[in-house]
């Protein structure tokens, strides 16, 4: 795997799945030399919500989602796309920025076969550190990305480093890998409605930093905060590079669990209470009895994520932006609690958060949807960053 290829201008039909924890997304889009994808059609279906998880049972679900997905995109008889994108929220890939320094007391040549060496050293330990889960038995894991960030040579961060002299290497690499068990499904899945179609997978943290970062050029330190259906994932920006992430298991489906289980209703009617009670909608006896509940999720939440910031901080100031991937009716929502957010924000943060939802009114011009398709955040982001980094 090579870290420093280059993308090759080209218009070409493609197609992109985003494979989250609550919902699947599909869409076909084509690749254009100005930069803007052309996103002419678009779906998404919900993954079945059940009361209690269960990890075979969840992926059984979500491939059974994305496979309804994918006969909706077939049928449409749109085209055969050049190549197939999937990007994976979590729980579905595992990431880590790996800080690297490779020195010798005599000069030597810093090319590509030694840069892929390093990585290669690095990728197994990262493997040994924090994926043993999905290494043990027959369970094997995959990487999916390897991106370089940045390379210093002999404390100097240049843009050219191969084929120079140096004595002391540094490299900053975002590395992401996923249980092969999933991704051979996803193939095996697309290999039966696009055969020998080529398949990239790739983490929706890695395309919402880069959409992010080229839109807001001022800012190049950043949280990055993407709330799913399970899981909550926070990436910290600082000078252009993703430095470290973290995730707590608390998205919007534990709310809708537990008042589920309170209100002993079922989970569509708890869903719409969350929904009705948030927007101000909810009869008033129905308000009494959620708001004691949704201040007490709100509450476990918030704890979650200011655990996560002393953890993700590490003794240095975190950002005061934050770019919000969450769905667009929960944007509100969650900006109030993490407004609300009182410790850690004073103690570790530059100054009072600035929250920006990457939304379509954010994202609006950046590219080209067809009438009458739907507009999806999500699908946008990912296909911004394939038009520009991963063709």
């Amino acid at each position: 795997m090579r870290i420093f290829s280059k993308a090759k201008n080209q218009n070409d039909l493609n197609l992109v799945f985003d494979i989250g924890s609550s919902s699947i997304g599909g869409a076909f889009f084509i690749t254009q030399k100005s930069g803007a994808p052309k996103i002419i059609y678009s779906v998404r279906e919900i993954i079945p919500l059940e009361s209690e998880i269960n990890s075979d049972r969840f992926l059984e679900l979500t491939l059974k989602s994305f496979e309804t997905i994918i006969q909706k995109i077939a049928t449409k008889g749109i085209g055969v796309p050049k190549k197939v994108f999937c990007v994976l929220s979590s729980p579905w890939f595992a990431s880590q920025t790996r800080f690297i320094k490779y020195e010798k007391d005599i000069p030597f040549l810093f090319d590509s076969k030694l840069a892929d060496e390093i990585i290669q050293k690095e990728i197994k330990i990262f493997q040994e550190e924090h994926l043993k889960q999905y290494s043990d038995g027959e369970n094997k894991i995959r990487v999916i990305e390897l991106k370089n960030m940045k390379i210093a040579l002999n404390g100097y961060t240049t843009q050219n480093p191969l084929n120079q002299k140096t004595k002391e290497v540094e490299m900053t690499v975002f590395i992401s890998m996923s249980p092969e068990q999933v991704l051979s499904k996803l193939e095996k899945i697309i290999d039966a409605h696009y055969y020998a179609r080529e398949i990239k997978f790739s983490s929706f943290s890695m395309a919402s930093f880069a959409v992010a970062r080229d839109i807001f050029v001022h800012q190049d330190s950043f949280l990055l905060i993407d709330i799913g259906g399970e899981i909550t994932d926070i990436s910290m920006i600082k000078k252009d590079i993703i430095c470290s992430s973290i995730s707590f298991p608390l998205g919007i489906n534990f709310m809708i669990r537990e008042v589920s289980l309170i209100l002993k209703c079922s989970l569509a009617e708890a869903k719409s209470f969350i929904s009705l009670y948030k927007d101000g909608h909810a009869i008033e006896a129905i308000e009494e009895k959620l708001k004691p509940i949704i201040n007490k999720l709100k509450d476990q939440w918030l704890r979650g994520f200011q655990e996560s910031l002393v953890n993700l901080s590490n003794d240095i100031s975190i950002p005061a932006t934050i770019f919000l991937t969450v769905d667009q009716n929960l944007a509100d929502f969650f900006s109030k609690i993490i407004k609300t957010e009182q410790f850690s924000q004073y103690t570790l943060t530059e100054s009072k958060f600035r929250i920006i939802f990457l939304g379509t009114e954010a994202l609006h011009g950046i590219a080209t949807i067809n009438e009458n398709i739907a507009r999806d955040a999500s699908l946008i982001i990912e296909s911004i960053y394939i038009n520009r980094f991963l063709r």
